[in-house]
């Protein structure tokens, strides 16, 4: 069994959100505030009726709405009076048949569709009420006390969260609600793993535990003195243990790694814990969806990679859903796997080649989501094209960096045609700047799906088209002119280029040389350099597009 799909409405900033969900590994990825963690909430508050930590009969708020809808409902009571908003998140099944939840009371209307809806709203059974309200009129807010919470499966059943055959569990490093010293994330965790004869041996073991504290010599001896010292009841006093209900234990136990209390423990070693004991339920009895949020919180690269490792490898049969801003994450864990959410619609990347995909597995190392998520990228070859483009940017910009425009420039180094491949699935303003290398064939061979008649409207192939030559040798090599530091020097010149590296070069070949043999540096002393820069034109292109 499955979550095969998703639909929210009027949950938080979606009113109206659909995602379909791939039966093992799903990973979003989105800007901040783009809705990836509500998506998260809304299948876990669907599926346990938790919500922060809480169950949500104590926490339906106006705020879990979406703001649009209650303001529209508001505005409604000044004229005539709309319907008053509901929350809806439908839960479709794939795999395993479910009978007693099969059937067509779902948005789809489909028959063969097993699933429920869990359901926030008003209550018919109010109606005397909420139209007394109504009639006073100033209502400002939603009236919230008359609404109630249902589940109600596509077979038109009532249940409860009980009687749901696939749980969840949700895992966020960056949050720990912690209850008499104890981890309630890893408390319902742990809970799930285990048999029913455990919890009840756990049960009696804590009883006995209380029993035991309770006849110590010692806390007898300690009682008496107590209530001699009482003058103002006559009913007796006494220390014990709490033993209040038949899961007391729950909140009085404290997990411990190596004899340390588990809220003592690192974030990164908390986090990972967690993550690995979700994973590990039972699939057979606990069959289930992994919600983790940003598993790179708190976690060293090597740790990360740990993890990243023992979900790919490990857990492939487990239905996994991951948000993350991590490129690593998203390379390691495959780009086919992807939604980009943006502006609360989903892309996936699925016209990506198999050869892409496995190359930035295999290479975790590239910023893919940089390009991602930016308004516009500038791909370029090395470090030294990255801050000289950056320096051009400035120039023109008032001083102001490319990033603060939601312009990325990348260093992509040799891999420019895999990232053009994820521009052309996004649609997404890519500009490429490259050197032409003395062969200008090469390079319209290359990118011969970018220029002429395949010249797409979003990516922008830049390049000089001039092809320069000269006599200097490298060694036994001819010296590259045609590169970025050579075209440089043509066209802001030698006494420019000797003031802004400090160096006192008489002839070109020499400078051409330094700037050879020290690419980075120049870039740097070209990016740092308060003199005026010459940017040639192919770069000047890529920025002003």
């Amino acid at each position: 069994m499955f979550i095969q799909k998703v639909k929210i409405r009027n949950f938080k900033c979606y009113r109206e959100f659909d995602i379909t969900l791939n039966e093992n590994l799903n990973i979003i990825v989105g800007d901040n505030e783009s809705g990836k963690s509500t998506i998260l909430e809304a299948i876990n508050l669907a599926l346990t009726g938790i919500i922060n930590g809480k169950s949500i009969w104590n926490e339906i708020s106006q705020y879990l709405f979406n703001k649009e809808v209650v303001d529209e409902y508001i505005l409604s009571l000044t004229t005539k009076p709309i319907e008053l908003p509901y929350i809806m998140i439908e839960i479709y099944f794939g795999g395993a048949e479910t009978p007693k939840m099969n059937g067509d009371a779902n948005t789809d209307k489909n028959n063969n569709a097993e699933g429920f809806c869990f359901k926030i709203a008003f209550n018919d059974k109010y109606c005397d009420e909420y139209e007394a309200l109504i009639k006073q009129g100033d209502v400002k807010s939603l009236p919230i006390e008359y609404y109630d919470i249902t589940w109600i499966t596509f077979a038109r059943e009532q249940i409860t969260t009980r009687s749901i055959p696939y749980k969840s569990s949700l895992i966020d490093s960056s949050e720990y609600r912690y209850q008499s010293g104890n981890d309630l994330y890893l408390s319902r965790i742990i809970k799930g793993c285990l048999e029913p004869e455990d919890i009840t041996s756990i049960a009696q073991a804590h009883r006995r535990m209380r029993d035991s504290f309770v006849n110590d010599p010692s806390i007898s001896d300690i009682n008496k003195k107590i209530n001699q010292e009482t003058s103002l009841t006559n009913k007796k006093i006494a220390l014990s243990v709490e033993l209040v209900t038949k899961n007391a234990w729950e909140n009085s136990l404290v997990t411990q790694l190596d004899e340390i209390p588990f809220h003592y423990v690192g974030k990164g070693e908390q986090c990972v814990v967690k993550t690995e004991l979700a994973l590990s339920k039972r699939t057979s009895k606990n069959a289930g969806i992994i919600l983790l949020e940003e598993p790179e919180n708190h976690l060293s690269h090597t740790r990360l990679n740990q993890l990243i490792k023992c979900i790919a490898e490990q857990y492939a049969e487990k239905q996994i859903l991951i948000s993350t801003h991590s490129s690593y994450v998203v390379n390691k864990l495959g780009l086919d796997n992807v939604f980009l959410l943006d502006r609360l619609m989903i892309t996936k990347f699925s016209e990506l080649t198999e050869n892409t995909y496995n190359f930035f597995k295999k290479i975790a190392g590239y910023d893919t989501l940089r390009m991602i998520l930016c308004k516009k990228a500038i791909l370029c070859e090395g470090d030294s094209d990255e801050l000289v483009i950056q320096k051009a940017y400035m120039q023109l910009n008032e001083g102001k960096l490319p990033i603060e425009d939601g312009i990325e420039v990348i260093s992509v180094g040799v891999s420019f045609l895999r990232f053009l491949e994820i521009a052309d699935c996004l649609q997404k303003k890519v500009a490429v700047v490259t050197d032409n290398d003395g062969d200008i064939d090469a390079i319209d061979k290359k990118y011969a799906n970018y220029l002429g008649v395949n010249q797409k409207s979003y990516i922008n192939i830049c390049v000089d088209r001039t092809v320069d030559s000269g006599t200097l040798k490298i060694g036994k090599s001819d010296y590259n002119y045609n590169t970025l530091e050579p075209k440089l020097l043509k066209v802001n010149g030698l006494e420019k280029l000797n003031s802004i590296f400090g160096t006192d070069c008489d002839e070109e070949d020499e400078l051409r040389k330094f700037m050879k043999h020290n690419k980075t540096e120049c870039g740097l002393k070209i990016f740092e350099s308060s003199e005026e820069i010459v940017i040639p034109n192919y770069i000047l292109e890529a920025i002003e597009w």
